[in-house]
């Protein structure tokens, strides 16, 4: 009997490190499930995805793991059809698996909520108190790097969203794109801006996606840290053409940034492109009509830069 024992909790402890290693591995594997990091914020969502898949790849293998250890181990025999042993109940393990989950779901917030801190997303809770906006540190900071000379360094970019366009104004060459340039290794601080309704700020390469509410204007930091073109979206329903409401994203030097500034600040402002606005007067010309109420466009924006 003991010898039995002794193999029961062999293979139960066998079992366990298996099924421990084994989430850890996939739990690892999640950080190729995703788009390349683009900015120095980016590890901090990649680490909170990760811990998330190995927490369920935990719990997906242990209920798993036990019921194939009570399948193999624990059946009646064929000729046994007698009645299981009446159990009453067990307040201990029903206090347990009462406490275990509750005890993950609270650090799963906490830990949600520090990251969501140390990116600097508002929520509802901010946007009531916008006149003392949170402090938003860069997780990239240089230690021995003069903070003084740290916020000198930031580049202010405003940015407006309208159904159905972005619109970028570069406040020190006073460049106005609808395609958004980001100096590399440099933090930047957006002032994002609604002209209607609720939209979404969305860079997936950069596990950035802040909201922005009418009537306010809120700021939001990042450092870009990866050359590229990157997609910027609405993650918001903002209403028919919502789909259409892209843009790209340039990370670049900052020689080539300042560069494009330059070249940009040249430029006449011109009508930019909208697929939004082409597609609802299309629509117009041939006398289309869907049934459904479409809110009209705003006029295209003039830029010194289109894309």
């Amino acid at each position: 009997m003991k010898i039995r024992q002794i193999l029961n909790f062999l293979t139960l402890a066998t079992g366990a490190v298996a099924v421990t290693f084994t989430s850890l591995w996939i739990g690892k594997q999640a950080y190729y499930w995703l788009p390349p990091q683009g900015a120095a914020e980016s590890h901090l969502i990649d680490d909170l995805f990760s811990f998330l898949v190995t927490l369920g790849a935990l719990i997906f293998l242990g209920v798993t793991a036990t019921l194939l250890y009570s399948i193999t181990f624990h059946r009646a025999r064929p000729t046994d059809f007698s009645d299981g042993p009446h159990i009453e109940g067990n307040i201990t393990l029903e206090v347990v698996w009462t406490a275990i989950p509750i005890m993950l779901v609270l650090w799963i917030a906490g830990y949600s909520y520090q990251v969501y801190e140390q990116m600097g997303i508002q929520g509802p809770s901010h946007q009531i108190h916008l006149h003392n906006p949170m402090k938003m540190e860069s997780v990239a900071v240089v230690e021995d790097k003069d903070p003084a000379a740290i916020v000198e360094d930031v580049e202010h970019i405003d940015v407006s969203a309208k159904q159905w366009a972005w619109v970028f104004h570069y406040p020190d060459k006073n460049v106005t794109s609808t395609e958004l340039h980001l100096p590399q290794d440099s933090r930047v601080r957006l002032n994002l801006h609604s002209e209607d309704v609720l939209h979404g700020f969305y860079i997936p390469a950069f596990r950035l996606k802040q909201d922005i509410i009418p009537g306010h204007d809120l700021d939001f930091e990042f450092t870009p840290i990866r050359p590229g073109a990157y997609d910027l979206t609405d993650s918001q329903y903002s209403g028919t053409y919502f789909a259409t409401m892209r843009a790209k994203v340039i990370v670049e030097s900052p020689s080539q940034y300042q560069q494009w500034l330059s070249k940009a600040a040249s430029q006449e402002l011109t009508p930019a492109p909208n697929q939004a606005a082409s597609e609802y007067a299309q629509k117009l010309e041939n006398g289309i009509n869907s049934g459904w109420k479409t809110v009209k466009p705003a006029t295209p924006p003039l830029v010194n830069f289109s894309g």
